[in-house]
């Protein structure tokens, strides 16, 4: 979506917004998990910002908060929708960029021959762009959502040193609700040396990964489109 709004004619100073999301890219992963996670602080910027003009005492008075904070990082809820957004900012912009390249070679001819035959702009994206899209880019995204049930690194970043499970059932297996299985195989070994749990969630994880890549492969890069698009 973030592609066809760079790419839309009416759309206003595109190299900007580009700029804005590419810069997610120029600086190192970490160093931008590390000052957002200092960032979302219970005694953070945000929060600080959000005191000042009176948006904490309203959820308050609502009940939506208990604390004079926001828990962004250190409660449940809150924090899984905190990390998912933040992983979505910091991997949108090289996906982005590919989609870009990918829709500037767009068969035209068909997209031409559909206007001609009436069909909509919704008709045309769902039946033409959406597809090629998928084929061209299937591997890219296979990767990267492969690479997301890994991610190590958001996980950990954001969340080390800062969260702290109420949960006793998770405590007792050594885990947070904001764990993924890599970073719950991490912990169990090293903190806890439990090798035998970390090698059985270690070989789940590959089952997983191995299943969904083989069907995910099957539904966008299968060979019948290859006439289509080629």
């Amino acid at each position: 979506m973030l592609a066809l709004f760079l790419r839309n004619k009416r759309t206003r100073l595109p190299k900007l917004w580009r700029a804005l999301f590419v810069v997610t890219i120029a600086v190192p992963q970490f160093v931008t998990l590390l000052l957002v996670r200092n960032f979302f602080a219970n005694n953070g910027i945000a929060n600080t910002l959000l005191r000042e003009i009176g948006v904490l005492q309203i959820f308050q008075h609502f009940g939506w908060i208990a604390n004079d904070y926001i828990p962004f990082l250190s409660a449940p809820g809150w924090a899984h929708v905190t990390i998912i957004l933040v992983n979505i900012w910091i991997g949108v912009p090289y996906q982005m960029l590919i989609m870009t390249g990918v829709l500037s070679n767009l068969p035209e001819d068909q997209l031409e021959s559909a206007s001609i035959d009436g069909a909509t702009k919704l008709q045309m994206f769902r039946h033409i762009t959406l597809p090629y899209v998928l084929f061209v880019t299937g591997p890219s995204l296979v990767t990267d959502f492969v690479k997301n049930i890994n991610n190590f690194n958001v996980i950990y970043l954001l969340t080390q040193d800062v969260y702290t499970t109420t949960n006793q059932a998770l405590a007792n297996s050594q885990a947070k609700e904001v764990d993924l299985l890599v970073t719950w195989l991490f912990r169990l070994t090293q903190d806890y040396y439990n090798y035998k749990m970390a090698s059985v969630i270690g070989i789940c994880v590959f089952v997983l990964c191995s299943v969904i890549t083989l069907v995910a492969f099957g539904l966008m890069t299968r060979g019948d489109k290859e006439g289509v698009y080629n």
